[in-house]
């Protein structure tokens, strides 16, 4: 005769004997992602509207590959945007944009495209000679670059065309890969990353660069790459663990979301922070400043993805899911029940683990609350 196998041997720990990042790790964190679903909308929808708004108002700080024009930079230690904004204004240059790249690099946009060919070159030899006495260096220090009109429509185009063929081979996939609903929750975090990452380059006025599409497109694979992760354990929980009508549907997407919250931070993090290394190392430290466009766009859609992957993808989807008649009808059977578990967030987590160590479903006590039991295996004669 086989001895009997305890329960409480295979099962984890209380989660009182666990610090914060012990809870984390094994799925036991008490965050009601769904519960809270409001205040991350809420969040969401503030941030795109502000976003919006400074685009109508105030639109794109488009780089010269887009809208055409002229692009001089040089290293300058030992001076300022206004010195040399009234440096090159005085040779000539009508409206320039000087920005510092870096702790001392600067650099001047402005178009000059619908000037003379003769004036044009006229004029980018005194801008240049005027930089060039302000940085205390000479001439051939200072870089120059031209793009026309016609060439920047062109890079226009393909960008958009690039995003909108992005887009549809992502409708592709996940209406392949998932259940309409999961894939219209993941689309909508998707477009929720782009808005958030369009609106504060339009209302910090940072510039876009072809880079920055490129790094766009990026961002976006990042947060359906995070999505899916999440969804996959849903649609595990789903044939799993609601089978047994313990749980109601929004109930188990925080079981899920709290099981894999631990996975989505690390990806994140490791995401970013060799993101940042290219920020404050690469690009201000060092003065690789054709990596800042690229960093600065990754790092702002990163950190979109992160949030909506968490705080918008599932939440979205357990509120669509549960408009469904048979989910409707579950949670009204597992709300009227007088012998429910009263199951947070927590415990919720607790039965995933308590089910995966046994694999069987927990049984009920009426006189516990929050309190997962499960039935011990038989006895078995040889």
């Amino acid at each position: 005769m086989s001895n009997d196998t305890d329960f409480e041997a295979a099962a984890p720990m209380d989660e009182k004997s666990y610090g914060p990042f012990g809870r984390l790790y094994h799925g036991l964190t008490r965050i009601d992602f769904v519960g809270r679903r409001k205040v991350w909308f809420s969040v969401s929808m503030a941030v795109i509207i502000l976003g919006l708004a400074s685009l109508g108002f105030r639109g794109f700080n488009l780089g010269i590959e887009f809208k055409g024009g002229s692009s001089w930079e040089v290293l300058a230690p030992n001076t300022s945007v206004a010195t040399m904004t009234s440096a090159v204004e005085k040779v000539g240059l009508t409206n320039p944009v000087v920005e510092k790249l870096g702790p001392d690099t600067y650099q001047v946009t402005a178009d000059i495209n619908n000037l003379s060919a003769t004036r044009q070159l006229t004029l980018t030899d005194n801008v240049v000679a005027a930089m060039a006495r302000v940085a205390h260096t000479t001439d051939d220090q200072v870089s120059t670059s031209s793009v026309g009109p016609t060439w920047g429509g062109q890079i226009t185009d393909k960008a958009l065309t690039a995003l909108i063929v992005f887009f549809i081979a992502v409708v592709a996939y996940i209406s392949i890969r998932f259940e309409p609903k999961m894939a219209i929750a993941a689309f909508i975090a998707m477009v929720h990353d782009l808005l958030v990452t369009v609106g504060v380059y339009s209302l910090f006025g940072f510039q876009i660069t072809p880079d920055t599409v490129i790094a766009i497109l990026t961002i976006l694979g990042y947060s359906l790459y995070d999505t899916v992760v999440v969804f996959d354990r849903v649609r595990d929980n789903t044939q799993n663990i609601l089978k047994g009508g313990t749980l109601t549907y929004s109930e188990m997407v925080n079981l899920s979301m709290n099981q894999t919250l631990a996975r989505s931070i690390n990806t994140s993090l490791v995401a970013i922070l060799p993101v940042l290394s290219v920020l404050l190392i690469g690009a201000d430290l060092l003065g690789a400043t054709t990596l800042q466009n690229y960093g600065l766009a990754l790092f702002v859609g990163l950190m979109s993805g992160a949030y909506s992957s968490i705080f918008i993808a599932s939440p979205l989807l357990a509120w669509m899911k549960e408009r469904e008649p048979r989910y409707r009808d579950l949670r009204d059977r597992v709300l009227s029940r007088p012998d429910r578990l009263i199951l947070t967030a927590s415990s919720a987590a607790l039965l995933g683990a308590q089910t995966r160590a046994v694999g069987a479903g927990p049984t009920r006590s009426p006189r516990t609350s929050g309190t997962i039991q499960a039935r011990a295996r038989k006895q078995k004669r040889r």
